[in-house]
């Protein structure tokens, strides 16, 4: 990494090129689309899983700095998309993405990227730029390809610069499906797909969506519900209107606070008619503004497969799957918030419960299979809690 003023021209062969809008430029080749997109720098140290990962909706607005080196040699393959919706904007690895090698993959890395209009940069010190993060946070950045190699760095520098960042954007919004569906399919296994578990007879999760994961649909599905998933911005009228036996609070993108302004008094509204309630993420972060707490930017943020969290009421650890930039502040949460779950990285919150309401939530990902069954008992969980008189 260099500052701007020695590194306007391009070392020989370099195609690609990140501009931290603390004015360091990161040099590597370009793959994936052409161009340039605007977005928060962050790290995930995942060692599988990097196409759930760019197919994330909660990576909207950001690029993935991937800490595994060897990131696209098994391809891509159309089963194992998080989204059709917009996820993160592009990607740093270490190594040259070389063809793939696995049964299962259907397209390359780079043309799968390249068809996503997202944006790769490979040859770069992943490591640095990890530690550079860790240090000073995660800055706001543009990526940039160019076959030719030809850049405006000062033009690029001060688009990074005037980006306005995630805090205080909403970004749900932009993620979120437009109209009311049904949900089909469950788990997915190998030979069989995704399952096509019957739903008659099972109760009823509306899941908002606010930027979600389809594996989380899948997950509650296995669990035993029918899904209907709705817009964020749908009412408290229409969300009662499906009659649900239960309300799901997805993940998703963004600033919680900024969603919460049209989604926290619908969570408030479920609550005081003690609808049961399970918020993932997002979902977690605004079930916790609607009984009181507040949310705080994290200096770096949790992101990866190997986060470590304990279980409170038991001291159980779970390993975990973590994607936020934002978390729930656990300095002063109000007398009926239960905290249920740590990290033992930071002891930042990682789970409530609303004292005497059928409301709980996490800030991790089940659905990822982390553990790799460690947290699917909160699906279980949740679902069990839905009785009919709870409708």
């Amino acid at each position: 990494m260099a500052d701007p003023a020695s590194s306007y021209a391009p070392p020989k062969g370099a195609t690609g090129v990140l501009v931290l809008a603390d004015g360091a430029v990161v040099w590597g080749h370009g793959f994936g689309a052409t161009g340039s997109a605007v977005g928060e720098v962050c790290f995930n140290t995942a060692m599988t899983g990097y196409q759930e990962v760019m197919t994330d909706p909660s990576y909207a607005a950001q690029i993935v700095t991937f800490t595994f080196p060897h990131i696209g040699n098994v391809g891509t393959n159309g089963e194992d998309i998080e989204s059709k919706v917009e996820g993160a904007v592009g990607c740093v690895v270490r190594e040259t993405v070389t063809r793939s090698s696995n049964f299962r993959s259907d397209r390359e890395f780079s043309e799968w990227l390249a068809s996503l209009g997202k944006i790769g940069l490979s040859g770069v010190d992943t490591r640095a730029l990890t530690r550079r993060i860790r240090q000073s946070g995660a800055p706001n950045a543009v990526i940039a390809h160019a076959p030719d190699g030809v850049f405006d760095i000062p033009a690029l520098l001060q688009r990074a610069r005037e980006w306005s960042g995630l805090e205080g954007m909403d970004l749900a919004r932009r993620v979120s499906r437009e109209k009311s569906e049904g949900w089909a399919g469950g788990a997915w296994s190998l030979g069989s797909g995704y399952a096509n578990d019957a739903a008659d007879g099972r109760p009823h999760v509306v899941a908002m969506d606010f930027g979600a994961k389809d594996n989380i649909f899948r997950n509650l599905v296995t669990a035993g519900a029918r899904v209907t998933v709705v817009p964020a911005e749908t009412s408290l009228d229409d969300v009662l209107a499906q009659a649900p036996d239960g309300v799901f609070l997805s993940n998703g993108p963004g600033d919680p606070a900024a969603t919460g302004e049209y989604a926290v008094p619908v969570i408030r509204g479920l609550l005081d008619r003690d609808v049961p309630l399970f918020g993932i993420c997002l979902g977690h972060q605004m079930l916790a503004l609607a009984a009181g707490a507040s949310t705080t930017k994290m200096h770096q943020g949790h992101r990866g497969a190997n986060h470590p969290v304990k279980r409170l009421a038991d001291g159980v650890v779970e390993i975990t799957s973590m994607n936020h930039g934002f978390a729930v502040d656990n300095s002063n949460l109000p007398e009926d918030i239960e905290e249920t779950h740590v990290s033992l990285f930071d002891g930042s919150n990682c789970g409530i419960a609303i004292t005497g309401k059928p409301a709980f939530g996490v800030q991790y990902h089940p659905e990822a299979s982390p553990g790799p069954q460690d947290s699917f008992y909160l699906f279980e969980k949740f679902v069990g809690m839905l009785g009919r008189e709870n409708a």
